[in-house]
């Protein structure tokens, strides 16, 4: 299959799927982190075009270590709108992938770029079908199905996921994609959550204060949905400890069942329109 993640900016993909792209991308399936923005306003002293060009190098790297493909548009970080422009360019992006399947944020959320990323998506799920929308790129054949990746805001409606996949056997490797984004794990998140003096200056230490500083987080929403997937849990034999949860986006088509049993570890049973 062909899944391509769409976030709002280079560490998007990697934080809210990073585990799960690994695994797909393991399977076989061709996988592509794709990052509308191109992040340069994300830090506290790296001047814009200089720092542009170092989240686009985290990103390659970051998808060489997961086995995957990275690509960085162009729109300037913080100033992302769900133009008629760039509703053509993501419609042309899904069609020359051929795109299976599309995860991106839901289109509420603290950062404004995530919400227009997700509303772009929304609005080019049914137009990738559509031939006389961006003539010059052949239309699909179908929708793809569409996923919303897990956040916690409540209002107008909570994240409900309908899929699991438990990333606990490769959340070594979801550190490592973590740990090549540099410029934001060790420097401007730290710089944020005012604690850029407690990161240290050796690798490998830094490296053990990422897991320790964010471990608890990573772990918080296997906890926090497992009721929701009580009676799927009773026959399941890991340790579902580190999990991706989505959840099915209504404007995309139904997944198939093959392709249910190949991206998810459990299936809420409630979910309807599967085909």
């Amino acid at each position: 299959m062909n899944i391509v993640c769409i976030g709002a900016h280079p560490d998007d993909a990697e934080w809210y799927a990073g585990g799960s792209m690994v695994l797909w991308a393991e399977k076989g399936h061709n996988v592509y982190a794709v990052s509308v923005t191109n992040g340069n306003i994300g830090h506290h002293e790296i001047e814009p075009q200089k720092l542009e060009k170092i989240r686009r190098a985290e990103a390659d790297e970051s998808a060489r270590r997961g086995g995957y493909t990275s690509i960085v548009l162009n729109y300037p970080d913080g100033s992302l709108m769900p133009t008629l422009e760039v509703r053509h360019e993501i419609v042309a992006l899904l069609r020359r992938f051929n795109a299976d399947v599309v995860l991106t944020h839901r289109p509420c959320d603290y950062h404004p770029d995530h919400r227009a990323c997700g509303v772009l998506v929304q609005d080019s799920a049914f137009l990738v079908t559509v031939p006389h929308f961006c003539p010059e790129v052949p239309a699909l054949y179908q929708s793809p199905f569409c996923l919303y990746m897990m956040d916690m805001f409540q209002k107008p409606t909570p994240f409900t996921p309908n899929f699991a996949v438990d990333i606990s056997e490769v959340i070594d490797r979801k550190w490592e994609l973590l740990d090549a984004m540099s410029s934001q794990m060790y420097e401007w998140l730290p710089w944020l959550d005012h604690q850029l003096e407690q990161v240290p200056k050796d690798i490998t230490d830094r490296k053990k204060w990422l897991r320790e500083r964010w471990d608890s987080l990573f772990r918080m929403p296997s906890f926090y949905f497992r009721p929701l997937f009580e009676n799927e849990l009773q026959s399941y034999d890991k340790t579902f400890e580190y999990v991706e949860f989505f959840e099915q986006c209504e404007y995309g088509r139904a997944p198939s069942r093959f392709e249910i049993a190949e991206l998810f570890t459990l299936e809420r049973k409630i979910s309807q329109g599967i085909i």
